[in-house]
């Protein structure tokens, strides 16, 4: 392990354990604390291991170190799926620390979270009724699975996040996160919001119009060049690029979930790892804050 990661992991460590704390409850406290979970599971995230059982013997032969004492897998999926509260707290909270929090200029997508191929994987799952078929524009492809709606800066450092059916209609699910968090919006006069044309409606527009949001999207052919359309392609590069980071670098396709706790936790894994490493390379005023190469080996 590197000394980069090893420094991000001390740092994401005495960030949670004194700024957000794990859960506390009655009786003997676990071996392995919530912040060292968390820590764990960023750093299986940056090292590429998609298999909890060969991370946790690859843990075991290099990382006691760093952790005494690791559970078995058994024991390491519980607590992981259990610690999901805990995981979303961290991202905001590394969010929040961060400049990048008070941009008012946000990018969103969505981007298929395949979770089985097969026909027989489709009708035992436990996903079932919760995943759904969609279809992959980006690589003309059907697929089973959720869509991943992410909110983050131009920097990449995740806003907030939610996991869908692909069934649902992208706008729908935006405003639904919108009207979670209705703040988020409304704490940024002037928010500029760039999207792609699945969110193109007039009465979206209106809605997010009365949220103080303005949305820039590509026009249509049948349309008017609408404003700051010339700078719309390298900003929406951008938010490829994020999908790219999360699908590439950190094996979100390779998830492994199971069941509604287990894609949850696995996803929100991913997103923390990269929120992390964006937290920490803005502190450090590393060149480029996205970047994973420093802790990925």
């Amino acid at each position: 392990m590197t000394t980069d990661l090893n420094t991000l992991l001390t740092a994401l460590y005495v960030k949670i354990d004194d700024g957000i704390g794990g859960t506390r409850c009655t009786g003997r406290p676990p071996r392995l604390s919530d912040s060292e979970l968390v820590c764990l599971a960023v750093a299986q995230a940056l090292l590429g291991f998609h298999s909890e059982a060969r991370w946790l013997r690859f843990a075991r032969a290099q990382l006691t170190c760093m952790f005494p004492y690791l559970p078995q897998r058994p024991g390491y999926n519980k607590r992981l799926r259990s610690a999901l509260p805990l995981v979303k707290r961290v991202i905001r909270e590394l969010a929040t620390d961060t400049a990048f929090w008070f941009d008012n200029v946000w990018i969103t997508d969505s981007t298929p979270v395949e979770c089985g191929r097969s026909r027989p994987t489709v009708q035992r799952s436990d996903l079932a009724g919760w995943a759904a078929y969609g279809f992959c524009r980006s690589h003309s492809r059907w697929y089973w699975g959720l869509r991943l709606f992410l909110i983050c800066t131009p920097a990449g450092m995740p806003i907030t996040w939610a996991l869908a059916s692909p069934k649902i209609d992208e706008r729908e699910v935006l405003a639904a996160m919108l009207d979670r968090e209705p703040h988020l919006a409304t704490d940024r006069p002037g928010l500029l919001l760039i999207a792609d044309k699945g969110f193109a409606s007039k009465e979206f527009e209106a809605e997010l119009a009365t949220r103080g949001v303005t949305l820039l999207r590509p026009s249509f052919k049948r349309e008017k060049t609408r404003p700051g359309e010339p700078l719309l392609k390298s900003v929406r590069q951008l938010i490829e690029s994020v999908n790219d980071t999360l699908k590439g670098q950190l094996g979100l396709e390779q998830h492994g979930g199971r069941t509604f706790e287990g894609v949850a936790v696995r996803v929100a894994q991913r997103i923390l790892a990269m929120a992390a490493a964006i937290w920490h390379n803005h502190h450090i005023n590393a060149p480029t804050t996205r970047s994973l190469i420093a802790f990925d080996h």
